[in-house]
Order: structure tokens, then sequence, then C-alpha cells
């Protein structure tokens, strides 16, 4: 277990950027203190070779200038709350619009675009960098003063273990995930709908247009192209004629993961049969939300390689969008006398 402190360079205000770098030998971890951004992340293929699987950027300035949240942490509020608003205690609070009347990923500066303080833990079988950072009453129009950390520690089972924990003064809303776009072939395809996919997960949360708010139903997969319960090619129904596919330009919504989703058991599984790299997930969260990428248009990323219509992939292990809105959705409240955690695990491999 190793790591490295190095800078990155500093913001356009001058704010020094760090990045560090954590390596068990199997899995190399990059990660800056601008957004807590995952900027690398190296896992081998069957044949044992190390490569990056997430995509990303070079420098500062390109993560500050057009970055589609790669490799973020996404707070206050991960995905969308419809009309840029929530009730909470009989009061609406009305927050930022940054997708057109709609509030998403904590607005114009969410906690991708802020600058946060870093720490290194180590022990014996894993090392772990911790991310820090106080959003003030009133951020994005938000109320309550949040105290957040979040910390991606890496260990000997090949393990990247992601640890949220936050706190507030006043009554308010939170859903935070991480927002890293995943290619297991590292690049050597074109796109990632070869990545075969499994989600356990028997209902998603349909969307009610192009702007992608949750209409509040809970519908069954069963027979339609949301159903990845057994494992299935990311292409294989993409462009099935189906309106939320239409709505969503592909993949782009919140499934609901089966039973209590301890964090022991796999809520996602993908696969390239390419590279043979493998990636599962768990979660303590009650949803993941599946994007295919389809929005993606990056002229050049890490390497001068251009990111194209998908791809990459996420997988937000998450609350639900506009949960707020909607009562019977897992509830986002966080009051003063609590404490917000979650977990999420990427366990990565290979079919060699």
């Amino acid at each position: 277990m190793t790591f490295v402190k190095d800078p990155f360079g500093s913001t356009r205000d001058g704010q020094r950027v760090d990045r560090f770098t954590l390596d068990n030998g199997f899995i190399r971890l990059q990660a800056i203190t601008y957004g807590g951004v995952i900027t690398s992340l190296s896992v081998p293929d069957r044949s044992g070779r190390r490569h990056d699987v997430v995509l990303g950027f070079a420098t500062i300035e390109e993560y500050e200038d057009e970055s589609p949240y790669f490799g973020a942490i996404i707070g206050r509020y991960a995905n969308r709350l419809a009309h840029a608003r929530f009730a909470l205690d009989g009061k609406t609070h009305r927050l930022t619009a940054n997708e057109g009347p709609h509030h998403t990923h904590g607005g114009a500066r969410g906690f991708d675009k802020r600058i946060w303080d870093a720490e290194v833990i180590e022990s014996p079988d894993r090392v772990a960098v911790m991310f820090s950072r106080v959003s003030p009453n009133g951020e994005e129009h938000y109320p309550g003063e949040v105290a957040v950390q979040v910390s991606y520690t890496l260990t000997r089972a090949n393990e990247v273990i992601i640890d949220y924990y936050a706190t507030t003064t006043a009554p308010t809303v939170i859903n935070l995930t991480q927002h890293t776009y995943f290619d297991l072939s590292a690049g050597a395809a074109s796109d990632i709908c070869d990545h075969v996919l499994t989600l356990r997960a028997a209902h998603f949360t349909p969307v009610g247009d192009a702007d992608l708010i949750p209409t509040g139903e809970i519908r069954p997969v069963d027979d339609t192209p949301f159903d990845f319960r057994s494992p299935r090619s990311i292409g294989s129904r993409i462009d099935a004629a189906d309106p939320q596919l239409t709505y969503g330009l592909g993949y782009d919504h919140n499934w609901i993961l089966e039973g209590a989703t301890p964090a022991s058991e796999v809520a996602a599984a993908l696969h390239d049969p390419g590279s043979g790299r493998t990636l599962e997930v768990r979660t303590t969260e009650p949803g993941v939300q599946f994007y295919s990428g389809n929005r993606l248009n990056i002229a050049a990323g890490k390497g001068h390689r251009p990111y194209g219509r998908r791809s990459g992939v996420c997988l937000e292990t998450q609350h639900f969008p506009d949960s707020p809105a909607h009562p019977h959705f897992p509830s986002t409240v966080l009051r003063p006398a609590q404490t917000f955690r979650s977990r999420t695990t990427w366990a990565f491999g290979s079919d060699a």
C-alpha cells in the first residue's frame, strides 16, 4: 500500500489543487481536491495489463471548463429536483436552477466544483484519502450548514470503498453520490455498448419527459428494455422503441434496488468481454442511476482521446431523484440530531 501527494495545478481563481495517488499493486487510484474528482483508476485486464478505466482530463483547466461531472463527488443533492425547489416542514426552499427550470447535481457550483480539504489515512491493510468541507448555510440556497466527509479507501481485496458522512445545523435534504464514468475496455472499444450489465432491480422510476424528472410511478422492469436482472449487453436494447429511452436518449434512469440493499449484496455488475475486466458494485443506498453516456461529446480527454456518445457508463448509487416531491420515495431529509451515512464499494477483477 503506497500513496503519493503532488500538485495538480491551480484553479483560475488561484486555489491550489493537490492530487493523491493510492496504489495496492493491483489498483491505482488518483483523486484531486477539486470536487474530490477521481481522475484515474487503473486496473488489470485478464492478461494482467493495467490500464486506466475511467474518463477524465489531464489538467485542472479542463475540469473547470468542460467536465460533465467526470469522477466528481455530487451534492448537496445528486440528480434532479423539479422546478429547483423542495418543501420541508411547511416551507418551500427555492434553489439554483441550472438545467432549464430544474436543479441538478447540487446547482451551478455544487460539490463537484469546490475545493476540499484532504488527508491520507493509512493502516496495514488499506490506505484512504478523506475529503472534507463545510457547505455554508445558503450555498446554492440550501438551508443549514452541512459538514461533509467523503473517503476513498483502497483495500488489499482490490476494492475501492466510498464512505459518505454528513451533519447539518438545520433541517435540509441531502443525496450524495460519485459520478465516475467507467470504460472497462480502457479505450479499446469506441463505446460501452458491448459491456454486459446486471442490475439487482425489479423496478425503476420512469420519467415524464426529456427533462428526466420522475413521475412518482414505481414501474416493474418485466418485459421492458429496463430488465437487467440477468446479464445483458448495454447496447442490446438501448435503441428500442420505448418512450423512456427516447426521453433519455438511451438509459438515464433510477433503478430501485431489491431488498434492504445491505452492503454485502451485489447491486450492479459490469463486465467488458473484450478485456475481461469486471466491476461489482455494493451499496447501502436504495437506488442506482444507470447512465449510458448518451450526451457525451468531448473533443479530447486524457491522452487526447475523444469521448463521444456512450463512451462511458455511470452507476451512481443514490437516493431517488426528486424525492422530496414524492413522499413514498425513501426520505432524503437530514436533521440536526442525525448523521447521514452511506457506503458504496467497487470491487474489481477479471474473468481470467
